[in-house]
């Protein structure tokens, strides 16, 4: 009864639910019948073995009909046979026969890399540029150095680009862009002068463009210190907003940070943080600057701040930067004797590969209560779980050892490292250095010089010898060239300049070593360097400049042995 009710209903009822969707017109295919059978017969070869005759009847029905798909499909064909010059030809095809296809000639350009024809590809890379919106022109030129970075000949791909962006380098929009990239190939190709020349040569161009300004700071972690008016400049013209990423400041601000010019690092945060209570990055430096300054309270302010931004934000890069915060956590607790707490923020610490650095604060907890036996065993029954983890442990365990100037344990740990990873030149060196502060000299020079014989661009082998060496007075004509050597090497390090400065000194030559040296601190304000500054400009009369340097060495590093040394040796206090 129910049922025959329901068949009574309304008939646009029954229409609406019984009546089925109405089917959308056919859409015959162009796919003409011997189309068909050469597709077919084309596939069939492949699969049968004989990628040559399937290539061949592919590219042939791409050119009858134009069809992009089909050109795509011969050039993946002749790929996987690893027959590059045929994959170029269906490419060259494809642009040819659709002459306004990106995805053709980025086949193409692909190709000539892979084939090492790095010459062929300027007129490919002009017609992708052209046919880039201009909108987004300036990223496709940004991402240029990326393509070429495989690229074995440096300078004929620096050639190629530079030909390819001569246009754009005289239009206002995109000049700066081209120029930066112009400069990330003069550095890929060694050329860092160069590469200042077109940092600021986009900076003309555009001095509010944060792109020059960026390579500007590449050549600063790279020792260009002229490049800094670049960023500077950059910053004038356009300073960091409300709403908008800030790379060129916050990456300005890594820099001074580790060039130890904290406070204008800690300005330029500070201001961030006001400015972008909500970007996570600068909140996580300026509590790195502010644990070194031991400004402890605002240190975990801070902290606590990133870590309620970073748990909101879920990503990859907030939860490693989480491991960092809580590292820094346990950095304070420590340091405030509270080891209860450092352990507990080291146990939130859950990424594998970040483990190490907290079994290494664990072990630092440990030793600070008087249990070197514990953390060092700590360090050493650490899980190897990838073939590097044996010589990290070995570095983990002899910088604890150092951490605590326990000199000859870490000599001896250094020996049994040398012993499992005998060419390892950077463990030697530091064997060296720990030699050096045993006093050993025959020790300290037999295994610098070893660091030369297996590598000989070793810089701070040289530099350290030589230094070692001037620093006692010994064989000062050595010292000199071995840190002359060292200069040639590497001419922007202020640490060798203060050594060559430290040499002229201990020569005789007090003027000469007063230039060095004062070039040395203003190029990176450092506590060692600023003691061998005021004791040169100490002996020389100028007693009130030395008493001046030495306080700001002791602000940048009060606990630095060479400083604190020379205040004992000079009976001075500053």
């Amino acid at each position: 009864m129910l049922c025959l009710g329901l068949l009574a209903g309304p008939p646009t009822l029954v229409l609406a639910q019984d009546t089925p969707p109405a089917e959308p017109p056919a859409a015959n295919s162009a796919l003409s019948a011997p189309l068909f059978y050469q597709l077919l017969l084309g596939e069939l070869n492949v699969s049968s073995g004989e990628p040559g005759t399937g290539y061949s009847l592919l590219l042939d029905a791409a050119r009858k009909q134009n069809d992009p798909d089909l050109f795509r499909r011969a050039v993946e064909i002749a790929l996987q046979a690893r027959s590059g010059d045929a994959a170029l030809a269906a490419a060259r095809a494809w642009s040819q026969a659709i002459p306004v296809s990106p995805e053709a000639d980025r086949f193409e350009l692909e190709i000539l890399l892979a084939l090492n024809r790095v010459g062929e590809t300027g007129p490919v890379l002009r017609r992708l540029l052209d046919q880039a919106p201009a909108a987004s022109r300036n990223d496709a030129i940004n991402g240029i150095p990326r393509i070429y970075a495989r690229v074995a000949d440096k300078a004929a791909a620096l050639q190629v680009v530079r030909e390819a962006l001569a246009p754009a380098i005289k239009q206002g929009a995109h000049a700066a862009a081209a120029w930066t990239t112009i400069g990330a190939m003069e550095m890929g190709n060694n050329q860092p002068t160069q590469a200042l020349t077109s940092a600021r040569n986009g900076h003309a161009a555009d001095q509010s463009s944060p792109f020059p300004a960026l390579l500007a700071l590449d050549l600063m972690e790279r020792g260009q210190t002229a490049a800094e008016s670049v960023v500077r400049g950059q910053l004038k013209a356009s300073p960091p907003v409300a709403g908008s990423p800030a790379p060129v400041a916050l990456g300005y601000a890594r820099i001074l940070f580790d060039l130890q010019r904290h406070a204008e690092a800690r300005s330029l945060l500070e201001n961030l943080t006001r400015i972008q209570p909500e970007a996570m990055e600068p909140w996580l430096l300026l509590a790195a600057l502010q644990v070194q300054d031991k400004r402890l309270p605002a240190a975990t302010q801070s902290l606590q701040t990133y870590m309620g931004l970073a748990r909101q934000s879920g990503d990859e890069r907030a939860a490693r930067g989480l491991t960092q915060a809580y590292l820094l956590m346990a950095q304070i607790a420590e340091q405030q004797k509270d080891f209860q707490a450092a352990s507990a923020w080291l146990d939130r610490i859950e990424n594998a590969d970040d483990v190490m650095a907290a079994q290494m604060r664990r072990a630092s907890l440990l030793a600070h209560q008087g249990q070197m036996d514990r953390a060092r065993a700590l360090l050493r029954n650490h899980p190897e779980r990838r073939p590097e983890d044996a010589r990290l442990k070995f570095v983990a365990e002899a910088q604890l050892l150092r951490d605590f100037k326990q000199w000859e344990q870490a000599y001896q740990l250094y020996g049994e490292a040398v012993i499992r990873f005998p060419k390892d030149s950077d463990l030697i060196y530091d064997q060296a250095m720990m030699a050096e502060k045993l006093n050993r000299i025959d020790d300290m020079e037999r295994l610098f010089r070893q660091v030369i014989e297996l590598k000989p661009d070793h810089h701070h082998a040289y530099n350290a010898l030589g230094y070692s060496l001037a620093d006692r007075g010994l064989r000062l004509a050595e010292a000199r060239q071995l840190i002359e050597k060292a200069v040639s090497m590497a001419p922007d390090d202020a640490y060798i300049q203060d050594s060559l400065g430290w040499v002229e000194f201990r020569d005789g030559n007090i003027a000469r070593a007063l230039q060095i040296l004062h070039a040395a601190f203003e190029k990176r304000p450092d506590a060692e360097i600023a003691a061998h500054l005021g004791e040169v400009l100490w002996v020389s009369g100028e007693r009130d400049k030395a008493l001046k340097i030495w306080r700001e060495g002791m602000l940048l590093a009060s606990d630095n042995e060479t400083l604190q040394s020379t205040l004992q040796r000079l009976r001075v206090k500053p």
